[in-house]
């Protein structure tokens, strides 16, 4: 019976779901010397391309059974990829039963986060993958059609892959099957928001990701998706500018997910993931145009996302700043070919954002998990605790308010005024400052606009600032033991409050 050794490999099992490039990778083997070992639909489709295949069943001396479920657990299947040639009685099994052992493994997995089943959960194909990686000194193993260019250069080249290379296929191919059977038990236990109690059992990371550097130069960043989430990031097509920096993914992403709070066209710009503009308005030029106005100082640097497509005026307003990152959902080429003048920008196209259900943050030796804040979108359920009522303006000017407050580190201060924001004050020990910072950036265009508050007025003092600057209109959760205080004093300045009843702290 033919052995190998850790320099030649003869046999390859191939068996993969995806077939896109299979038949040529099995034919350049082919006409390098190997075997190939396959069955179901991979043996077909190599077999209708000329290439000559063992079937699995002429090994193992066993049909498929159960609807093709049974195939390839068997000895001779497993003993093949399993063996360590390097121990003699190893070799001893091997000729005693009459196994050719397997030098490479080409297999995927069933699609099962395209279409969650119980027939798309996969056994066998796990159990081969992980059978050829733990036996990486004797065996490589691919699980992606990305991979077979650099397995072939390297198999012309040198005529076996190196030791470093089978380590390093072993550990892509562990990280794909940790990964699959994560997304079968997420599967399993329903999503997080849907659990009674809360509670988060694991969580899986996938498709890593370098990033440019971390939040300084001198620290590296990686970006990881989460396994079963499927974030705007996953399709993001970056077409002009420098790699993403770790601040300049979490700017975006915070930019793009507060401009898909509404479908007017909208704009916002994000500095050190805090906005520090944002409107609403009758055309997407109009939108950045008025977000950009209420900060121009602090959105030199910035992110700017917009969820109209970039026009080729659009663009040539945003040249004229300095800017990090734009986000959109398309670009015209005109658009293009402005952006793309600025070397440094970079432009991104991508697809709305995902309703994801968690928010996860490290601490010191674990992670601190919570399901995502939802901000509230329905007036219906606001009370108006003020002798006056709002008016329409007024009301769609505290929903803008609303939203924006919950994007701003806390303690948060948000003025708008015709759906722009026109002043906001963020990330401050007390709310007092915080409305001070805000109105002091709003300027005369605090007279007739609203303010949002992300927590309580704990006294009348954050109130009283507002009222004094122009504001007219107040939207805020309630829940203070001197609400009444509050609500006093709005009555007293003749200003329209509303209490949501929800807090949306953001640290």
């Amino acid at each position: 019976m033919p052995l190998c050794d850790t320099t030649y490999m003869p046999r390859a099992l191939i068996s993969v779901y995806n077939k896109s490039r299979i038949v040529d990778f099995a034919r350049a083997l082919h006409e390098m010397g190997w075997e190939i070992v396959s069955s179901g639909g991979t043996a077909r489709a190599l077999g209708e391309a000329g290439i000559p295949v063992i079937d699995v069943a002429e090994i193992t001396g066993f049909p498929s059974i159960l609807g093709h479920r049974v195939v390839t657990l068997h000895p001779s299947i497993h003993g093949a990829l399993l063996a360590d040639l390097d121990k003699s009685e190893h070799r001893n099994d091997l000729s005693r039963h009459d196994i050719v052992p397997i030098s490479l493994a080409v297999i995927d997995l069933y699609p099962f986060s395209e279409s969650p089943g119980i027939e798309l959960i996969d056994v066998g194909g796990p159990a081969m993958i992980r059978a050829a990686a733990k036996n990486h000194a004797h065996v490589g193993v691919l699980i992606d059609s990305g991979q077979y260019d650099a397995v072939l250069e390297e198999l012309r080249a040198k005529g076996a892959l190196s030791p470093q290379t089978r380590e390093n296929l072993a550990k892509v191919a562990f990280g794909y099957t940790s990964a699959y059977d994560a997304k079968i038990a997420q599967w399993f236990e329903g999503s997080a928001s849907d659990s009674t109690d809360g509670e988060i059992s694991s969580l899986e990371l996938e498709d890593k990701v370098a990033l440019r550097y971390g939040e300084n130069p001198h620290q590296s960043g990686t970006l990881y998706q989460l396994v079963g989430q499927h974030g705007w990031l996953r399709t993001a097509k970056q077409l002009g500018g420098k790699e993403l920096s770790y601040l300049n993914v979490l700017d975006a992403d915070a930019a793009w997910r507060l401009v898909h709070f509404t479908n007017e066209p909208a704009a916002a710009v994000i500095k050190h993931a805090n906005p520090c503009g944002f409107a609403v308005a009758g055309s997407i030029f109009d939108a950045y145009v008025k977000a950009h106005a209420c900060d121009p100082v602090s959105a030199f640097g910035g992110i700017i996302a917009l969820n109209r497509e970039v026009t080729a005026e659009v663009a040539a307003e945003i040249n004229k700043t300095f800017t990090e990152v734009v986000i959109a959902p398309s670009y015209s080429a005109l658009a293009i070919e402005a952006l793309a003048a600025k070397k440094n920008l970079r432009f991104i196209r991508a697809d709305p954002p995902s309703d994801d259900s968690l928010h996860v943050r490290s601490v010191n030796g674990g992670l601190l998990v919570q399901q995502r804040d939802r901000v509230d979108d329905k007036p219906d359920t606001w009370r108006v605790v003020t002798k006056r009522e709002p008016s329409r303006s007024e009301l769609e000017d505290c929903l803008v308010a609303w939203k924006v407050c919950a994007s701003v580190t806390s303690n948060a201060i948000v003025v708008v005024h015709s759906r722009q924001a026109v002043g906001i004050g963020g990330g401050q020990q007390n709310r007092v400052d915080a409305a001070r910072i805000a109105i002091t950036k709003a300027g005369e265009r605090c007279a007739g606009a609203a303010a949002a508050s992300d927590a309580f007025f704990p006294f009348s003092d954050g109130l009283e600032i507002l009222a004094a600057s122009g504001v007219r209109a107040i939207i805020q959760p309630g829940g203070s033991v001197r609400d009444d205080e509050v609500i006093a004093a709005a009555d007293a300045h003749d200003i329209a409050m509303l209490i949501t009843g929800t807090r949306h702290f953001r640290h």
